[in-house]
């Protein structure tokens, strides 16, 4: 009885065992599939952000409550790619260094190497440069002992990136032809095509264009539907490289094929969003630099817009810096200084060095006021641009403790490119230096001439004021000498015939009649002598009062005479200018002489007028152009404007001075008259 019952506790025990396995083996099942449903869940583009996360997350919470094995491993990894998918690089980074942490218990080489690749894409994303390449070294190292050439290439391929983006290109070149010796005698195109693209990228940026194009084709020609997935589109990224080559050889013909090849790649907007923007903004790009206007700006847009639904920063910068070139060859300066401070804002945000230098460089290009400000910017940050880049290729020299030949030989060649580049310079500066020296004695000069020149014109002027003078004295002296003749000439003439025709009252006969008839012709004669003198003092009156007129009109006559502009004068006849003092009158002729020397040399008019108005007790001299005007503020320091404004100081007058750019000038001054 006893044994029967140990043997029914037993098959008890046994069918309670095999039941508990049968749950245990279900519910692995269950977790199993639900993981893989969260996962492609998590990966499925049409879901929002905040859905694919929360399933990613589900995903990772079962996989941390089943054992720790190569399939858990595997799944983790599935988990870290869809953070990474979804930019959610918190949750990236933890899952990698979660992985990485049970491999290191385990021991498990293979997924440890690949752990640090996943860590080194972490870095590489939130630019840590120095620690994406210290992940991707580890991995390096350990893919060489596991002999795993596929990944030890896919590694230093990583690797050539980070350091070409770094701008370390020799290390970066040495680092692909690496991957291509262990890529040798494996067919792996995918490999072959990303190692050919880096080099065609790497040879462009160094100008290098012939061998850039040649590893285009080459990673062109390497493209196999089996091995690289269409939906990568790596016809259109290499169309799209070569295009750009082929930009950096100003061939825009070519460079616009390229890029037109590109965009015909089939499901493109759908498969790489990016890259379609890119395309299309190259090839607007290349359409402006051929003139050519159809599509343009709207393809800008197009790709700005793509851009920035993408948030692709980068990106967005190059839009708007193209944008700006763009308007401001329309000439809308508006626009074109708009987009500019657009992407250096951007740049300045993402302290991206090269984007700030491109958005720099437009700015200087469309905002020449401020060109110098902008200039010295650039400068300062290329300076600390090429200190960032040293400094990264130290680290990464320091990182991989190995000193190799070729790069020796490179930094050799390098500082001996920069001293022959430091020597160029220098002499350049100092021809430069010389040609401005020079070209300010020459300037000197010139302006010594034009002051001597004008102290020449003045001293003539004066001349012929003094001539003037001269002959007003003669006129005094001729008017005392008329006045005298009057005097005892006509008046002694006139008494005698007077006593005369008194004599001839007391005679009645025809011999009186006959005397009288004669000095009336007498008197008629006197009468003649009177009106000669009257109109000979007159005349000369008007010429002593218009000799300063006769001087200004002959200026307006040598200006009519000697320039194509028309030319307009108005004298306003109510100045009495025999009343104004002649130093004022010097003012005067050389403020006209130097005005009208500005509007022939500058001003680019076709019609120049000087009117002289007589406002109370003031002359208004005003003189008006139909030229290109000028910034009154700029030019305030110029000799000329300088010379009037003295010279008007001098007369106690005002000016005022009215210009635009495109619309002429007009110089009113205002003189209060002086009289002698």
């Amino acid at each position: 009885m006893k044994k029967l019952y140990y043997i029914c506790l037993l098959l008890l025990v046994i069918l309670f065992g095999c039941t508990k396995n049968k749950v245990a083996k279900q519910n692995s099942s269950i977790s199993e599939d639900s993981v893989s449903t969260y996962l492609t869940l998590a990966n499925d583009d049409h879901l929002p952000y905040a859905y694919k996360k929360k399933y990613s997350q589900k995903a990772l919470a079962i996989i941390l409550t089943q054992k720790d094995d190569s399939i858990n491993k595997v799944n983790l990894f599935r988990v870290a790619n869809r953070f990474y998918n979804m930019s959610d690089w918190k949750s990236y980074l933890e899952t990698s260094k979660l992985i990485l942490e049970r491999c290191e218990k385990s021991h498990d080489t293979v997924n440890m190497a690949k752990a640090y690749t996943y860590l080194g894409d972490y870095y590489v994303e939130k630019s840590i440069s120095d620690t994406a390449f210290y992940n991707f070294f580890k991995a390096e190292k350990l893919y060489l002992k596991l002999n795993n050439n596929y990944n030890l290439a896919k590694t230093l391929i990583s690797k050539a990136n980070l350091q070409f983006n770094e701008s370390d290109y020799s290390n970066s070149e040495i680092t692909v032809f690496k991957a291509l010796r262990v890529l040798k005698d494996g067919k792996t195109n995918d490999l072959l095509y990303q190692s050919y693209n880096i080099l065609g990228v790497l040879y462009n940026e160094r100008e290098e264009y012939g061998r850039a194009l040649e590893y285009h084709n080459k990673a062109l020609v390497s493209i196999d539907d089996k091995s690289i997935p269409s939906v990568f589109q790596s016809k259109a990224s290499s169309f799209n490289n070569m295009g750009y080559v082929y930009l950096n050889l100003k061939n825009y013909n070519q460079a616009k094929n390229y890029f037109e090849k590109g965009l015909e790649q089939e499901h493109l907007f759908v498969d790489k969003p990016k890259l379609y923007a890119m395309l299309l903004d190259n090839l607007a790009y290349a359409k402006f630099k051929l003139n050519e206007s159809e599509g343009l700006p709207d393809q800008f847009y197009q790709a700005l817009k793509i851009r920035d639904s993408l948030k692709i920063t980068s990106g967005i910068i190059v839009s708007k810096t193209r944008l700006s070139e763009y308007f401001a060859s329309k000439k809308d300066t508006l626009k074109a200084v708009q987009y500019a401070k657009q992407a250096l804002l951007l740049s300045r945000s993402t302290n991206r060095l090269r984007s700030i230098l491109e958005a720099l460089k437009q700015m200087e290009a469309v905002d020449p006021k401020n060109a110098s400000t902008y200039s010295k910017e650039y400068i300062l940050i290329n300076d600390r641009l090429q200190k960032a880049e040293r400094k990264m290729g130290e680290k990464f020299s320091r990182i991989e403790f190995e000193t190799d030949e070729i790069k020796v030989e490179y930094i050799n060649l390098e500082g001996q490119n920069k001293t022959l580049l430091l020597i160029f310079a220098s002499f350049v500066i100092l021809a430069v230096l010389l040609y401005t020296i020079k070209l300010q004695k020459v300037k000197q000069r010139e302006l010594l001439f034009k002051q001597q020149q004008q102290q020449a014109n003045a001293e003539i002027y004066n001349l012929l004021i003094n001539q003037q003078n001269t002959i007003e004295i003669n006129n005094i002296k001729e008017k005392k000498r008329v006045a005298r003749e009057l005097h005892d000439g006509v008046l002694g003439r006139m008494f005698g015939v007077r006593i005369n025709l008194d004599s001839l009252n007391k005679i009645k006969d025809d011999s009186g009649v006959e005397r009288r008839l004669n000095y009336l012709t007498e008197l008629k004669n006197i009468e003649q002598d009177i009106r000669e003198i009257s109109h000979n003092l007159n005349r000369e009156k008007s010429e002593l009062i218009n000799n300063f007129v006769a001087i200004v009109a002959n200026l307006f006559e040598e200006q009519k005479k000697t320039y194509a502009s028309k030319f307009l004068a108005h004298i306003d006849a109510a100045i009495k200018w025999e009343f104004i003092d002649n130093t004022i009158k010097i003012n005067i002729y050389r403020i006209i002489q130097e005005s009208l020397q500005n509007c022939n040399k500058y001003s680019k008019a076709t019609k120049i007028k000087v009117e002289f108005r007589k406002q109370e007790d003031n002359i208004v001299l005003k003189i008006s152009d139909d030229g290109i005007g000028f910034n009154v503020l700029r030019a305030k320091k110029g000799i000329g404007l300088q010379n009037i404004k003295t010279r008007t100081i001098e007369c106690n007058g005002t000016l005022d001075i009215k210009s635009k750019k495109g619309e002429g000038t007009t110089l009113t001054i205002v003189i209060p008259i002086k009289k002698i």
